[in-house]
């Protein structure tokens, strides 16, 4: 089924659930505020997180079926336990789906191939013969190969299918297409059709910023595998993400009425036009939250007085009975004279959400001034952002808990003014960043 098209015009509605057309939503939705209260007489920022919530996953019996295709590095550099354990990861994968879903595997190293077409899991032990012959070789045609994979997915794009690419990788893309921009863009066509790509990077010898933006543009997850001996745990955690998805096709609207302004997303890709923000996730996992972070302006009130300030729908495809729904949701703000008052309100759940978020996006643009040569800017920048954060704490009552959060900024600007971070380390900050930003679970 195509994606619904998303009306722009949309009702202002108090705090609480809303219901789709057909009853009971099937993803729940709330939004609100960093403060239910807002300082009265001066216009001021605000942090708006939209929340969605998909319901428990269902039974195996009930959930929908999986088109997967898992995209296997098979350069020189996996020889050995590297390869093994891909292997073996491989077959559990496998093992793990059923007679309704669809497998496919795709092989690289500076050639492509097609090891398993397109075909229904059941035929286990055929599959597992095939993953078992494959060996080490040649260097690492990484676009082809996800290109590759997607063909295969595409044999069955028009079914009830969980569309997902899973890529394994421990080098360099150093045949065809190989810069971030280049898979960035190709995981925007995909995420367009339905199909996400999960990215797995073995080792300190990837291309992280190619990794983390062909998952993020295809709204899939990354994981940053220091030993190929975790493969196996990381496949099942996957595979438990793919095998549990309730909704798909996801786009929200946000607008903000009265004067109100959007000023900037948190965290995620998304674009703003006017008093109207826009964002696509291409799926929702069973049990699991996921939410949207928008910094607003909100112009001066009168104290005493109220007024809505965001309101958001959400469409999505219900993946078990195969339908478009839809929900939606608002918040208002009280302005109060009263500082106490105002300080009172602080939503500690939506500070804590922002403070991850903005500490995440200062590694993210510390990280890459580093990597332009500017240690020193990038550790200037670190502790500027540090001291504003530690302000935010105090402010809303979170020091306890979140200094040690915000310390470790303290502690990176030192190893970023020494030049101290190697590549184990910037992988482990951009796997960091990118599992607090899209609310991956933690691996």
């Amino acid at each position: 089924m195509k994606r619904a098209t998303m009306s722009m015009a949309l009702g202002i509605l108090s705090v609480g659930w809303a219901m789709n057309s057909q009853g009971a939503p099937v993803v729940g939705c709330r939004v609100e505020l960093d403060r239910s209260v807002l300082p009265a007489g001066a216009e001021q920022t605000a942090v708006v997180k939209i929340t969605l919530e998909a319901p428990p996953a269902p039974r195996m019996a009930d959930r929908p079926p999986v088109n997967l295709t898992l995209v296997l590095d098979r350069s020189g550099s996996m020889s050995g336990s590297k390869i093994e354990n891909a292997r073996e990861a491989a077959i559990e994968a496998v093992r793990r789906l059923g007679g309704r879903d669809i497998f496919s595997l795709v092989i690289y190293d500076h050639e492509v191939e097609t090891l398993v077409p397109a075909r229904s899991a059941q035929y286990v032990e055929w599959i597992e013969t095939r993953i078992r012959a494959i060996q080490p070789r040649g260097n690492t045609a990484l676009f082809s190969g996800v290109s590759q994979g997607a063909a295969e997915i595409r044999k069955h794009l028009g079914g009830p299918y969980v569309h997902r690419i899973l890529l394994l990788s421990d080098g360099l893309a150093n045949v065809g297409p190989s810069s971030p921009e280049d898979l960035a863009r190709l995981g925007a066509a995909l995420v367009k059709e339905g199909i996400s790509v999960t990215t797995i990077g073995v080792g300190t010898d990837f291309n992280e910023d190619l990794m983390t933006q062909l998952a993020r543009t295809s709204d899939g997850n990354h994981y940053f595998v220091e030993s190929s001996g975790d493969l196996p745990r990381i496949f099942a955690q996957e595979l438990g993400d793919v095998l549990s998805v309730v909704a798909s096709q996801v786009e929200i609207e946000v607008e903000c009425p009265g004067g109100v302004v959007p000023l900037r997303i948190i965290g995620r890709d998304g674009q703003i036009f006017g008093n109207k923000v826009q964002l696509q996730m291409n799926q929702l996992y069973g049990g699991q939250e996921k939410y949207v972070l928008v910094e607003v302006r909100v112009p001066a009130a009168l104290a005493g007085s109220s007024a809505p300030i965001a309101s958001a729908r959400c469409l999505y495809q219900n993946t078990l009975s195969q339908q478009p729904e839809s929900v939606t949701a608002g918040v208002d703000a009280r302005f109060s004279a009263d500082e106490a008052v105002v300080r009172e309100s602080a939503d500690l759940d939506v500070n804590r959400a922002y403070i991850h978020n903005e500490i995440a996006e200062t590694r993210e643009r510390a990280l890459d001034l580093y990597n332009l040569g500017n240690e020193a800017e990038g550790a200037i920048f670190l502790r500027d952002r540090q001291q504003q954060l530690d302000r935010r704490l105090g402010e809303v009552g979170l020091e306890e808990s979140l200094a040690p959060a915000t310390g470790r900024l303290q502690a990176e600007a030192d190893a970023f003014e020494a030049g101290a971070v190697d590549s184990e380390a910037k992988k482990a900050i951009r796997a960091d960043n990118y599992r607090v930003m899209e609310q991956q679970q933690a691996y």
